[in-house]
Formats: structure tokens, sequence, C-alpha cells
């Protein structure tokens, strides 16, 4: 059976889609990986597709998506991106969730972005490796 990993932010343009992104990338076949957001921002950030683009992940055809019960539901590791807003943020409506406290990319300068994106994955493939143990 496989798990369903779910990635949120509040706007999901750049943070929790750069997990998600990793996560296909580098997670064994049995895991279903999505991300969403509280409120959903319209497209996704154009300098999270560059620095994805930079080392080779496309992210152009990638959409905002809306947080709902199911993906909650059906679950079984939430991880929160962090929150500025504290009134949209998604660990206030999921239970049980991991709390990565990553700054923002919104904006943002790219080399700033950069940083952003190397830090998730790094804790992508922590993440990974702590669900396989």
């Amino acid at each position: 059976m496989s798990e369903n990993i779910l990635f949120v932010c509040v706007e999901n343009a750049g943070r929790s889609q750069m997990a998600e992104a990793f996560f296909r990338k580098f997670a064994p076949n049995h895991f279903n990986v999505s991300s969403a957001g509280t409120t959903p921002s319209s497209q996704l950030n154009p300098i999270v597709i560059k620095v994805m683009k930079e080392i080779g992940i496309d992210m152009v055809n990638q959409k905002p998506k809306i947080l709902s019960d199911v993906m909650i539901k059906y679950s079984s590791k939430t991880v929160n991106m962090g929150c500025m807003d504290k009134e949209s943020c998604p660990s206030l409506f999921v239970k049980d969730t991991l709390d990565w406290n990553i700054p923002d990319p919104k904006e943002k300068t790219i080399d700033e972005v950069r940083e952003i994106r190397d830090k998730i994955k790094s804790e992508v493939l922590n993440l990974i490796k702590s669900l396989e143990a």
C-alpha cells in the first residue's frame, strides 16, 4: 500500500511546490505526493520555476491547489513549510504535522530563493530517509 505525503503552505506557489517536486524526483514509487495551500495563489512564483529549472526540474505545468479535507484525511505524513501569517497557517487545520519553518520565497532575490530551494531539497532527502527507516 502506498503512503500519501502532503506538503502544505499558504499560497502553494513556492515552498510546498518545490518540496513536492523534490519528493517526486527522489522518493521511491510507493509514495504518492502532493502539495496544497490554504489560500492558493493563481500561479507559481516565476523565480521558483527558474531556480528549479537550473537544477533540471521543470515546474512550468504545476498549478497551485487548495488544501482539502480529503487531502488531510488521507495523508500519512503532512509537512507544513512554515507560516508568517498565523490566520491562514495550514498547521492550524492539520494535526500531527512536521513543521519545517522555511521562509517564503515571495519577494526574495534569486540567490535567496536558491538557498530556500537547497534547504527544501535537504529536508526532503532527510524525510525520505526517515520514512524508509
